[in-house]
């Protein structure tokens, strides 16, 4: 088929260890600050460079060592180096993490800016267009098979098709390109088990990410089944990259996908080239494919994005089938101070999507460490890195978790005895009492909602409102000079003119977020102006809101 091509399978022995780079920090230099501390002293920012303090006497030798490439907000690969004890050493991945930062430097890798959550209300606005310029569905599809190792031992997963096969790209591209295609069979199949031919295999759908060293992401979206056949079988896994995070999207791609395997694999590749070929659409519009199905004919799938796009990629049901309002009031509380948070379980499926959940809950900022929905067992050291991180952990690698101090353990399974394993314990008085009342009220109205969009709407409001009644505020205390240029933040002035005690403690606190950080040096940058955003939006509501209540009490 045009612009296919069957490929070498990609091997990954199950016994060499590998190690990644897990750090997705975006580090940005601030321009000015005319308050005293200023943001010097991030806690993200702050272990980090204490780290890279401590390796760079390491940093000769890691750069010898081989590198391919992970996942996290989705990463690019480190080598391994390994302490006295034979286990993989932690400093020397972080180490080696920077030596491959600047190899790819001097091998002309051009920084770009990481993505950030579609602007809704802007998107909304240019609905004329009913697709997104110059965007793909997808990069490209590939075909994860179990194939026995060499002595015939046991199995390991290989890449054995890829869609379509990239061409012209140079020696560093096509380095990069075989670390990603190696971590995508490390993502499919993280499980580091023997597997074995299977009779029976329920299909499953999962996500995962991987994050350049430019802080770039890409999405992968995963369809494990047992291929046709007759006998036992191992099952293979059916991978879609993309740029784009839309799961809902996705899932049902990978529907389609499974439809055709069950008929021939060669079903599969003209629907995903007709998948390629077709225009990404706007939120809240459609595009159709057609197909043709033997003994069926043709059919038309109709792909529809979300209006409210920033939550295409969430599904906040299944957080709360996991967990209690109260409970994810915790988790919040621990995400938005930005600490290391491990989700246990069972399934794939549901560690890859509370992740989402969960970063969906920071918006409008963006959580901007390590997030791993799913951690291969060949990479469970990362819960060593001292800088924050989400991970998702399959339940049975619980004792290599456990083992870390400082940071909240929560397991989602059925069967659990306790939600929070581990804890630091102050969890429960990080948010300001009165606005956490406020939120546990807004979310019991999800019990109306009758689709999963409405449910998805409450949720997110619940927590956007939270936001904007600590932070709202920000946009008075950028000030900008006649002569133009960047604006520069009030911090001290901004978080004095909060009336209420407990939640200029907690502000306090989450100034010093690299989320906000970052938040604000982009708010810094932008002219004084009309802006829009559905934030921007709820913030004039609320302010809209106060006044009528004032008016009231004279």
């Amino acid at each position: 088929m045009e612009n296919t091509s069957q490929q070498q399978p990609l091997e990954v022995s199950p016994n060499s260890r590998r190690s990644f780079s897990f750090s997705s920090l975006r580090i940005k230099k601030r321009h000015h600050s005319n308050e005293e501390g200023g943001f010097t002293q991030r806690r993200g920012l702050k272990s980090f460079s204490s780290v890279r303090e401590t390796l760079r006497k390491d940093e000769d030798d890691a750069s010898k060592l081989h590198c391919t490439e992970d996942q996290a907000n989705q990463t690019a690969a480190i080598p391994s180096g390994e302490d006295d004890s034979g286990q993989p050493g932690a400093l020397k991945r972080f180490s080696a993490m920077w030596s491959s930062f600047r190899r790819n430097r001097r091998d002309g890798f051009k920084d770009s800016e990481p993505q950030e959550l579609p602007d809704p209300v802007a998107e909304n606005s240019s609905r004329q267009q009913r697709y997104v310029s110059g965007q793909y569905f997808f990069e490209y599809l590939v075909v994860v098979s179990l194939k026995k190792t060499k002595d015939g031992s046991s199995y390991e997963p290989q890449i054995t098709y890829q869609f379509p096969k990239k061409d012209g790209m140079a020696k560093y591209q096509k380095e990069e390109e075989e670390k990603t295609l190696r971590a995508i069979t490390l993502f499919c199949f993280p499980e580091g088990i023997n597997w074995a031919p299977l009779t029976e295999y329920p299909s499953e759908t999962f996500s995962f990410v991987l994050t350049e060293v430019d802080g770039s992401r890409r999405n992968g979206y995963c369809r494990r089944l047992l291929p046709g056949g007759r006998g036992a079988r191992p099952p293979e896994a059916y991978c879609i990259i993309s740029t784009l995070a839309c799961f809902g999207l996705f899932s049902k791609i990978l529907e389609e996908v499974e439809k055709r395997r069950q008929i021939s694999t060669a079903m599969i590749y003209p629907f995903m080239q007709k998948l390629r070929e077709a225009p990404f659409p706007a939120p809240g519009n459609t595009v159709e494919i057609k197909s043709f199905i033997p003994e069926s004919g043709t059919e038309i799938i109709s792909l529809t994005r979300p209006l409210d796009s920033w939550l295409e990629h969430v599904n906040f049901a299944k957080l709360f089938d996991c967990l209690t309002d109260e409970e994810v009031l915790l988790v919040f509380a621990a995400a938005v101070l930005e600490r290391r948070i491990v989700f246990i379980a069972d399934e794939l499926g549901t560690l890859s999507q509370i992740i989402h959940a969960v970063a969906a809950l920071l918006y409008p900022f963006t959580w901007q460490h390590t997030m791993i929905s799913i951690v291969p067992e060949i990479l469970i050291d990362v819960v060593m890195a001292p800088t924050p991180y989400l991970l998702g952990v399959q339940k049975r690698l619980l004792d290599l978790v456990t083992e870390q101090s400082d940071l909240l353990v929560v397991d989602l399974s059925d069967n659990k005895k306790e939600t929070f394993i581990a804890s630091i314990g102050d969890e429960d008085s990080i948010l300001p009492p009165k606005l956490k009342s406020e939120i546990l009220v807004a979310l019991s109205d999800r019990q109306k909602a009758s689709t999963v969009e409405e449910l998805n709407r409450v949720v997110s409001e619940a927590f956007l409102l939270f936001f904007v009644k600590t932070v709202g505020h920000y946009r008075s205390y950028v000030k900008h000079s006649r002569g133009g240029g960047p604006g520069v933040f009030e911090k001290r002035s901004f978080y004095k003119a909060i009336d209420s005690k407990t939640t200029r403690h907690f502000v306090k606190k989450f100034l010093q977020t690299q989320m906000f950080d970052l938040f604000i040096q982009e708010v810094e940058q932008q002219q004084p102006g009309p802006e829009q955003g559905i934030f921007h939006k709820k913030i004039l509501e609320y302010q809209e809101k106060k006044k009528k209540d004032k008016a009231k009490k004279h």
